[in-house]
């Protein structure tokens, strides 16, 4: 999705997001665009202040522009670039400098590992949009989705363990923290509940083949915003229910760390974890930059 690079991005962040209609499903253009700039100026404020609370920007342009350096570094015969959703850099930059230097084959990588519409989607048909307005005509192939392969689920469990460092599971509840999405999503056959589903299921068993046990293991959803009602149960509902257990927390289905996760969650749920009681709290970081996200992202491209 991106992420603002310093304050004054919030508004066009915002404005983007609910000016798509990926986002906002509403048929009518002119509704969607008076309820996303309602929308944005009942948020703006608020979500300016978070971005103050994480240094007044998203990192997650300087770290996605990091792993793709890596990726280059680790892989010469490929040029490697990135594209963001609602701030720059936007698909149009990024493929009219692919369009530049003669390219006729690009593998778009989605950073979602669990399909939506609201997310995936949203990004290929904006780069479709952006090639057609380009007039630029190479050849498309998509990962679209890899919350099941069995390399994605090891290195989650990696990053968990790696937190935990010499501490015993056994004396920790596991929470996945997913970002929520619309029930009525859903109910439209959006497969992204039942993909994160499949995810949990398959880090269990990774777990247990490693023999690591934890005192119980959740998957959760944060981040709803608006009346309606969204996929769960919550995350603040897990751990407002877990007085006086240790957490390790995992933000599945984030690839890179966002405000969704230094502030919704190591702000905001730290914060609820003192006021319940919770004892140890602990957050897992995203794969980000990380050696081991680059060499995943080079065998899903390999196969």
């Amino acid at each position: 999705m991106g992420g603002p690079n310093h304050l004054s991005e919030v508004e066009i962040f915002l404005k983007n997001m609910f000016a798509d209609p990926y986002i906002l499903t509403l048929k009518s253009a002119l509704m969607r665009k008076l309820l996303g700039g309602i929308i944005v100026k009942k948020r703006l404020e608020a979500a300016k202040n978070n971005y103050r609370a994480i240094g007044g920007k998203s990192p997650i342009t300087p770290l996605t522009f990091s792993l793709t350096k890596k990726l280059q570094e680790l892989d010469l015969d490929r040029f490697y670039s990135y594209a963001m959703r609602y701030t720059p850099p936007y698909a149009t930059l990024a493929l009219e400098e692919m369009r530049q230097k003669g390219i006729e084959k690009i593998h778009l990588f989605s950073m979602y590992p669990q399909y939506s519409s609201a997310t995936t989607l949203s990004s290929f048909v904006d780069v479709k949009n952006a090639l057609k307005k380009l007039d630029y005509s190479p050849k498309i192939r998509v990962i679209e989705r890899y919350h099941n392969h069995l390399s994605y689920i090891k290195m989650c469990a990696d990053i968990v363990l790696q937190r935990l460092e010499d501490r015993n599971a056994n004396d920790f509840v596991l929470v996945f923290s997913a970002h929520s999405l619309p029930e009525s999503f859903i109910k439209n056959n959006d497969p992204y509940q039942r993909e994160c589903e499949e995810s949990l299921e398959l880090l269990k068993l990774e777990f247990k083949n490693r023999d690591i046990r934890f005192k119980n293991i959740f998957l959760s959803y944060q981040s709803k915003i608006g009346p309606v009602k969204w996929i769960g149960p919550s995350t603040k509902e897990i751990l407002s229910s877990l007085k006086g257990e240790n957490v390790v927390i995992s933000p599945l289905g984030f690839s890179i760390d966002n405000s969704e996760t230094i502030y919704e969650i190591d702000i905001e749920y730290r914060e609820l974890a003192k006021k319940v009681g919770i004892g140890e709290f602990l957050l897992c970081p995203c794969p980000n930059d990380s050696l081991e996200f680059a060499r995943l992202i080079l065998e899903l491209l390999k196969e």
